[in-house]
């Protein structure tokens, strides 16, 4: 196995690590009598680890090295599930189990991608990128394909599910370890912790971010939220979860090329039919809540993924066009920040369902926001921004 299949495969087992929890959720729910904002909180503080570590990670790496980095998290990402296991009675013990995996997380997505693209020097330009996002987002949809499955057949689902993780962190941990990593570069000393002007920019504010918390947001409706809302049959409904989270998760990986040649047609294209997807989604979604029927999740759950694919595609696509050169890895690095704000829109439809309005009035708020995204995004993607000499955004 060569360095950089070592490095990918660290990230594929933290990417598993990252989503397993998913279709677990109705196991707490059915287990512990969980409530949906307990659940949708545990699922949401994932992100509360992980963006702080991924707008400083990638920084950290340059300055101290990627090795430094990455090892650390790939050994404390099977140690959050050991947490899972042994804390799975304990709601805090749970939280911070799932803050450490999105710590874990952050600094893998960005300090590993960028190992793995300085082990993959003089190849295809691309390369790199394309094996570090098949990584990653195989172990996104495996993960919790795995987990539901083995959930729906073993006696301790909230245990034993987490089996498999804990094995494959181990062996990527062993395989990781003889990796050698480039020396850190120390010509350049920036604070660890940056916001770019170009995130500040009108541009930015009204084109990309009101797109990006669509791209989890999107997923996490699918297989965070709506699963916990149908009270039908409860037989399968573990491995149900774990289909609908490798269904969502696998669409909004296939759709990418597509989403691509949508945005090269016109920019921003594929974030607009992205934001038209989602809230044909959450209607659809409403449909099934109203039905009491997890079949037409199930047909939901593509149109979701279709959404969390064409949105981020745009919006990252967009934000590379209007970084500086200079600042692009920083750039990325809040465009995805504010992607993954979107893990909290389980939390906030569970506050809004028991404050009242119901799941279904919970829903439609939802589909309603992302209407008036796709107004302010089409608006403003009609006006060009303006660029000086000096080839910076304003």
């Amino acid at each position: 196995m060569v360095s950089w299949q070592r490095v990918t495969l660290a990230m594929f087992s933290v990417g598993w690590g990252a989503n397993q929890f998913a279709p677990l959720l109705i196991a707490y729910r059915d287990e512990l009598d969980m409530s949906t904002q307990t659940r949708a909180f545990l699922f949401g503080v994932y992100a509360l680890g992980l963006i702080p570590a991924l707008l400083l990670g990638g920084a950290a790496s340059d300055r101290w090295g990627r090795r430094a980095l990455v090892l650390p998290a790939v050994l404390a990402s099977p140690l959050a599930t050991v947490l899972l296991i042994v804390q799975h009675e304990s709601v805090p013990g749970l939280a911070v189990a799932r803050l450490l995996a999105g710590v874990c997380s952050g600094v893998v997505f960005s300090a590993a991608s960028a190992w793995v693209s300085e082990l993959s020097e003089g190849e295809a330009p691309g390369t790199a990128a394309r094996r570090a996002a098949v990584a990653l987002s195989a172990g996104f949809g495996v993960g919790p394909l795995v987990s539901g499955l083995v959930a729906e057949v073993v006696p301790d689902p909230l245990t034993l599910s987490y089996v498999p993780h804990v094995v494959l962190g181990a062996l990527a941990l062993v395989l990781l370890l003889p990796v050698p990593g480039p020396r850190p570069v120390h010509a350049v000393r920036r604070p660890l912790l940056r916001v770019p002007t170009v995130t500040r920019s009108r541009r930015f504010l009204l084109v990309v971010a009101p797109v990006a918390p669509w791209v989890f947001g999107s997923a996490a409706i699918s297989v965070a939220f709506l699963p916990g809302e149908i009270t039908g049959s409860s037989s399968g409904e573990l491995a149900f979860a774990g289909v609908l989270t490798g269904v969502t998760l696998g669409t909004g990986v296939l759709v990418q090329p597509l989403a691509r040649r949508l945005d090269d047609r016109r920019g921003l294209l594929a974030g607009q039919v992205g934001l038209i997807a989602a809230a044909a989604a959450i209607g659809l979604g409403v449909l099934a809540l109203s039905a009491d029927s997890r079949w037409l999740l199930m047909l939901a759950a593509p149109v979701f993924g279709a959404a969390y694919g064409c949105c981020l595609v745009s919006g990252l696509r967009e934000t590379e066009r209007l970084s500086l050169l200079d600042e692009r890895g920083a750039t990325v690095a809040v465009y995805y920040a504010l992607t993954y704000l979107g893990f909290a829109a389980p939390y906030a439809l569970g506050a809004l369902a028991g404050g009242g309005i119901g799941a279904r009035g919970a829903m439609l708020a939802a589909g309603a926001a992302v209407l008036v995204c796709l107004v302010v995004v089409t608006l403003s993607a009609s006006v060009r921004r303006p660029v000086d000499v000096s080839g910076s955004t304003t």
